[in-house]
């Protein structure tokens, strides 16, 4: 087999100017992206033979499930360590996310993802509940829905295919509200449901979703977005007419 011929969009630091660099691998079988750029690590020369540095980028669990891998392969916004060579093709070339900061190479900032979640307290409350006795049963359906909006793995991929979220808008973007839906769900969600869907009534929350349905489409793991965000907005508009008719 030829070599594989990988173009990468690289950047010194976060106020460089990005440029490209070209690296030639040795095909093996079952090679992924992650185990291109660790070739390059392993050996950093360029394709013309001179040396560089080696590629900065993400990685953690190397099966798809942290999401910190996340980059650009050949112009689609996906996970490094589930992008097979042999289904890719050539050149392959590597881009940071465009949505979030770039730190260096590959590797970007996403600590606005991390602030959302912040924002909807996607979190459980434990402190003062466990007096309060078992929980209520859930239906089949709901644990379902639960299920599939915990597969969420803060990767980015749906904020960087929304067209609603970028720097010159305030949304918050469709991964924070399905977290938010999901805490909604969860027994003692109810103690602070109220503080998520009154944050998401507001300045970048759901009345910001264009409805594109972009996030859908490019989420690894098939997290049903769009119907998060409706769930959410049917909340919202219980809670607005409850807060109308209490004043």
């Amino acid at each position: 087999m030829d070599p594989i011929l990988l173009r990468v969009k690289r950047q010194a630091r976060p106020d460089a100017e990005p440029y490209w660099e070209e690296f030639k691998i040795p095909y093996r079988p079952g090679h992924n992206v992650h185990s291109l750029l660790m070739e390059v690590q392993l050996r950093p020369v360029r394709h013309d033979g001179t040396p560089t540095t080696p590629v900065v980028w993400d990685a953690s669990c190397l099966e798809e499930v942290c999401g910190s891998c996340t980059m650009f392969v050949n112009g689609q916004v996906r996970q490094a360590c589930s992008a097979l060579v042999d289904s890719l093709a050539r050149p392959i070339v590597l881009e940071p996310m465009k949505k979030f900061p770039v730190v260096r190479d590959l590797a970007v900032d996403r600590s606005r993802m991390f602030e959302s979640l912040k924002r909807v307290r996607a979190w459980v409350p434990i402190d003062g509940t466990y007096d309060l006795g078992p929980g209520p049963r859930l239906t089949e359906a709901t644990q379902q829905f639960a299920y599939a909006l915990s597969r969420c793995m803060t990767c980015g991929c749906c904020l960087e295919a929304c067209p609603q979220y970028n720097d010159h808008s305030a949304f918050i973007g469709p991964a924070a509200i399905g977290q938010a839906v999901l805490k909604n769900l969860h027994p003692s969600g109810p103690l602070t449901k109220e503080e998520r869907t009154a944050e998401l009534m507001g300045v970048g929350g759901i009345v910001d979703c264009g409805n594109a349905q972009n996030c859908v489409l490019v989420c690894p793991k098939e997290v049903p977005l769009t119907r998060a965000i409706g769930d959410m907005g049917r909340q919202a508009t219980v809670k607005f007419f409850r807060d109308l008719f209490r004043g």
